[in-house]
């Protein structure tokens, strides 16, 4: 038998019939006047489907967070903002184009039967059905962007206005019973997944566990704080801190020391789970709390009295991870308060948190991993924080039974509305219903396989079969991409740490669960799976000034910060903040002078924390860092030092340039700070030389010019950067006479006192800046300030600013006098 060639190969293997599809799936493009308009669509969704794939697959693989990196929520909420109406557009043109040549439906009719002949005239096109289902798709997706809200209800408004409008492109276009089934479910999914949110909304702000929860958690602190005196409580912290202390310099009773710290935490009667069930009625100022009297309530004490031996956890510290992460809840459900700006963290509560904090983790003077834990625990806080205002996926509502429900019953109802859509589009007629469904999709009745055969045949010859490919793989990858999102929704909720807090609470309260084999088996396997992936490290982004490559007019624009490197938070520094808070437990925070005191400097280099803005006294000490990272040596026994100054230098820069309204200063005058200190660059570099220098010839460069000035007797206007230089040179003579060791423990000692005296605050407008930077995931002076509410620590009081009343009362003073 003779061989066949391709042409041959492909007439015997594609039906007539695949050219006609092909064309009218193409006609668009052969007409010039939409030529424009269907690559414009085409490229459109490459791209979009280009970037769900690659947010879907690689941050998937690498995270497990329930929020959306900033830089991709960005693009994502640009382009899908424009999506709608270009894609609207683009489809009526599509529309128009196709409705003087042959329609779908007429193939159709020749494929399988007369009856999408006799609807042909008035059938949508296929090349206007295929940026439907784009369309529809997309709606499917938006998901990823959208964050849920537990109050109001402005983005579910748009999103249901989006869906109504497809919903009547389908409805009101599509003729065929096969055709209008097809899109009629795609539909119906895109309207469960508003009514999902709708839902979601609806049970957030309604439920004592969620929306409400903020007042509900004050009442129970009042009632729990009435019940321990604030005597009981002071007395318990001194006797607390004194069996730790004396547990940590006699290691013959550090296990006692050991075992009394645990006894702390399982005496904690701060609420994980539970409370909605002890509402009694609203009052004026809350709510009255029935007494736990069944053991509903689930507590920091129970959840710490669990055997970290138990068969169900994998190992001892795995255990304690979890019950950190319990802590952490309720310290997060203390902390919301603030954030609804209800009355918060009073003197009684805050000294007892500070007893449980610092007794119950050992944390004075420990070197047994106290401090790492305490951060952890707050970051975790603060995770939970962000993740409740800004998630894309309901972990907020996390629990077993919400898991059954929305992850499985849910998906019973679709089905079954599905079903009814179907048959609904057939008249009734089921039979006819589901037999339309592969009569007037050609895609369907002829088989995808042997279409996309037939396309790659095709295609070496004919650009319309090359463009078909085109448009049908960018639909084929926006249906894997739907799916894959689905499900990987489902596991980010399952390995979440809202789920994780609910497992545990549901694990004390219900004794058949530790009893059940197959409970121990499942919560082993969640917590093995959660072992596998990364939750994420305490780390802060690093901004240099002398490092600097890009242009000083674009640097402190706050978007380009989110393309700053980050480093993570060195563990001594972490001990180091705590053994700060813990030594100045009533004395004012100062700026930096205590640090100098403390190292006999304070003579020489105090006056360059004498500013009253927080930003110069950051800048200056980051300019005489930077200069110091050149000049000093590299040794080893300095290590730590040099990287806990370096780094925290780096970060208070990046804050003064990013994020001023997280400091003590007015953003306006930070702003200025920075003006001037970029015209004081400017007026030492050339252009070309701040950009093309390297940072030990910017250090030289600047070193030269204060010589200069001083050479020929200037005086210094106050500018960050000579008085950094300045410092610098005094840091560089202490080095030559006590070594850069040395240099560099005052270095960090100074840092860590600075970073520690911004953080503080019961400032309106700071409160909102930490709020606003959460949907970044929070940054690591919000780790530090929610730190210092829970153990009430705070700066030193500024002057208030006078009222008017004050003014008048000073007016006719005078005026008395």
């Amino acid at each position: 038998m003779d061989r066949l060639d391709g042409s041959d190969q492909t007439i015997l293997m594609c039906p007539q019939a695949i050219d006609r599809y092909i064309h009218n799936l193409t006609s668009s493009y052969t007409e010039k006047s939409n030529e424009a308009s269907m690559v414009s669509a085409s490229v459109i969704m490459f791209v979009l489907a280009g970037l769900f794939f690659n947010l879907n697959l690689f941050s998937g693989i690498s995270d497990v967070s329930a929020t959306l990196d900033p830089k991709v929520r960005l693009f994502l909420s640009s382009a899908l903002s424009l999506l709608l109406p270009v894609m609207s557009y683009l489809f009526s043109e599509a529309k128009n184009a196709a409705s003087a040549s042959t329609s779908a439906s007429a193939l159709v009719g020749a494929a399988g039967g007369g009856a999408g002949a006799r609807a042909a005239a008035a059938e949508l096109s296929l090349g206007a059905g295929l940026i439907l289902a784009w369309m529809l798709l997309v709606e499917l997706l938006r998901k990823k962007v959208d964050e849920i809200r537990m109050r109001g209800y402005s983005g579910t408004i748009q999103r249901a206005g989006r869906v109504v409008w497809l919903g009547s492109l389908v409805f009101f276009n599509i003729k065929t019973a096969g055709r209008k089934a097809v899109f009629g479910i795609l539909w119906i999914l895109c309207a469960t997944r508003v009514l999902q949110r709708i839902a979601y909304t609806e049970i957030g702000k309604n439920s004592y566990a969620h929306g409400k929860n903020g007042r509900l958690i004050n009442s129970y602190m009042a009632k729990t704080m009435m019940r321990r005196p604030r005597e009981e409580v002071a007395a318990d912290f001194a006797r607390r801190d004194d069996d730790v202390e004396q547990a940590v310099h006699q290691p013959q009773v550090l296990q006692g020391g050991a075992a009394a710290a645990h006894e702390q935490l399982k005496s904690c009667s701060y609420i994980v789970m539970g409370e909605e069930r002890l509402v009694k009625e609203a009052t004026a100022h809350g709510y009255e709390l029935k007494d736990d009297e069944l053991g509903s309530v689930i507590t920091v004490g129970e959840v710490w009295e669990l055997d970290e031996k138990d068969a169900t956890f994998t190992s001892p510290s795995e255990a304690r991870r979890l019950k950190g992460l319990c802590l952490s809840f309720a310290l997060f459900k203390l902390l919301r308060r603030k954030f609804e700006r209800l009355p918060a963290v009073t003197a009684d509560e805050a000294q007892d948190c500070r007893s449980l904090v610092v007794n119950g983790l050992q944390l004075r003077h420990s070197n047994d991993g106290g401090a790492e834990e305490l951060f952890r625990v707050v970051n975790d806080e603060v995770v939970f924080l962000s993740e409740y205002y800004h998630s894309v996926v309901p972990v907020v509502l996390a629990s077993p039974f919400f898991l059954l429900a929305n992850y499985f019953l849910v998906l019973a109802v679709v089905a079954v509305l599905c079903l009814m859509t179907v048959i609904l589009c057939g008249n009734g007629d089921a039979v006819y219903a589901f037999r339309s469904v592969g009569a007037d999709n050609y895609t369907f009745h002829t088989g995808i396989g042997r279409i996309a055969v037939c396309l790659l045949l095709k295609a070496r010859h004919s650009p319309e079969a090359f463009f078909s490919i085109v448009d049908l793989s960018i639909t084929a990858l926006l249906f894997v991409i739907y799916f894959y999102e689905e499900v990987w929704e489902f596991f980010v909720f399952l390995l979440s740490n809202w789920f994780m807090v609910s497992l545990v609470c549901n694990y004390i309260a219900k004794p058949h669960w530790r009893r059940s084999p197959y409970v121990r088996w499942a919560f082993q396997r969640i917590i093995w799976l959660r072992s596998k992936l990364n939750h994420g490290s305490l780390s802060f982004r690093q901004f240099s000034v002398l490092k600097l490559r890009w242009p000083l007019g674009l640097s402190f624009y706050s978007t380009l910060s989110l393309l700053l490197s980050k480093e993570p938070v060195p563990r001594n520094l972490k001990q180091s903040i705590v053994d700060y808070l813990l030594d100045h437990d009533h004395d004012p925070l100062t700026n930096g002078k205590s640090a100098l005191e403390k190292n006999y400097l304070s003579d020489k280099l105090s006056w360059a924390c004498k500013s009253d803005s927080v930003s110069e006294v950051l800048l200056t000490w980051h300019i005489a860092t930077c200069i110091l990272e050149v000049e000093c040596s590299q040794q080893t026994a300095a290590a730590w030092s040099r990287t806990t100054a370096v780094r925290l230098s780096n970060y208070c820069a990046y804050l003064v340039a990013f994020h001023p309204e997280l400091l003590p200063d007015n953003p306006e005058k930070a702003e200025r700070v920075v003006q001037g200190m970029k015209a004081e660059l400017g007026g030492i570099f050339r252009c070309w030389e701040y950009y093309l220098y390297s940072h030990r010839a910017r250090v030289k460069k600047i070193k030269e010019a204060v010589a200069a000035g001083e050479k020929k007797n200037e005086q210094s206007s106050g500018g960050v950067v000579r008085d950094g230089a300045k410092l610098a040179g005094l840091l560089l003579d202490e080095a030559r006479s006590n070594g850069d060791q040395t240099v560099w423990k005052v270095l960090a000692d100074v840092w860590t006192e600075l970073i520690v005296f911004v953080a503080p605050s019961r400032d309106e407008k700071l409160l909102k800046g930490h709020e606003d930077v959460l949907v970044h995931g929070g940054e690591f002076i919000t780790v530090l300030w929610a730190l210092a509410t829970h153990i009430g620590v705070s700066r030193e009081a500024g002057k208030p600013e006078k009222t008017l009343e004050d003014l008048i009362a000073e007016s006719m003073r005078r005026v008395a006098a």
